[in-house]
């Protein structure tokens, strides 16, 4: 099924960019509370050909935005572990192993659809968040706007002029409440560790976790783990894309893609 944009979509709950057909890795992707899939729609290319990109789209944005938002983190992550084991893995691509990223609510997502699938994945990249047994004790999304947007600016990454329209910042607000509660409802449930490792990753003036919080996902899993600063603050990965896609091919053992210039001429 084709997107206004030509873009094709793998299912209901991701959108591929960018087909790769020779991928010896899918990097599932998994945006912040009230993000979309398009937050990673320029990843496929600093990627390369190795790796396909699926972006996870969750309901009530974009094309889903008719369905209503999810009820919990876990109902997002029992959707699209069900469809990587399901009818994306056997859409031809089942050899190519799962790698999953997510950033900040994203990051407890893609946890959680980590302890969901049959096969572990081929790596968990948390990026913008303590580990998931650290509850969170706001309670912002039973606040008002004022709140919320007052949220938005203490972490940057939201344009002033996209919240200067009414009808923009209406959309923007109704999402980020629905993804508010369902990081602040969130509580981790025991179990083992993940047999996968774990990369967390963040930037060193983000308000939201520090290196030593950082430090606590090694708790959840049995394999190898490591962390990586970044300059910038929550959102250091909108400035830094080529930078954080390069970290993640460097542990998926892949090549790092050098974008290539045209020569000058006089």
């Amino acid at each position: 099924m084709a997107t206004r944009s030509g873009e094709r979509r793998h299912s209901s709950w991701f959108r591929r960019p960018s087909p790769a057909p020779g991928a010896r890795v899918r990097l599932v992707c998994f945006p912040h509370a009230g993000g979309a899939a398009s937050f990673y729609a320029r990843w496929p290319r600093p990627a390369g050909p190795l790796v396909e990109v699926l972006c996870v789209q969750y309901p009530g944005r974009e094309e889903r935005e008719g369905e209503p938002f999810a009820g919990s983190v876990e109902e997002i992550a029992a959707g699209v572990a069900a469809e990587l084991d399901g009818p994306v893995a056997g859409s031809g691509r089942a050899a190519a192993p799962v790698a999953l990223f997510g950033h900040s609510l994203g990051a407890v997502v893609a946890y959680e659809t980590a302890r969901r699938l049959r096969a572990a994945p081929r790596h968990l990249f948390a990026s913008g968040r303590p580990a998931p047994d650290e509850p969170e004790t706001s309670t912002l999304h039973l606040g008002g706007d004022d709140a919320l947007l007052a949220e938005l600016r203490r972490l940057g990454g939201t344009p002033e002029e996209l919240l200067a329209d009414p009808v923009v910042r209406s959309l923007v607000l109704s999402r980020l409440r629905a993804d508010y509660r369902l990081n602040e409802l969130y509580r981790h449930a025991g179990g083992p560790p993940l047999d996968a490792p774990v990369t967390a990753l963040l930037g060193g003036s983000d308000p939201e976790v520090d290196a030593e919080r950082a430090e606590r996902w090694k708790a959840h899993t049995s394999a190898a783990f490591d962390t990586e600063v970044f300059p910038g603050d929550h959102f250091y990965l909108a400035e830094r894309e080529e930078e954080v896609v390069a970290a993640v091919l460097a542990r998926l053992g892949l090549p790092r893609v050098v974008a290539r210039r045209w020569p000058s001429t006089p």
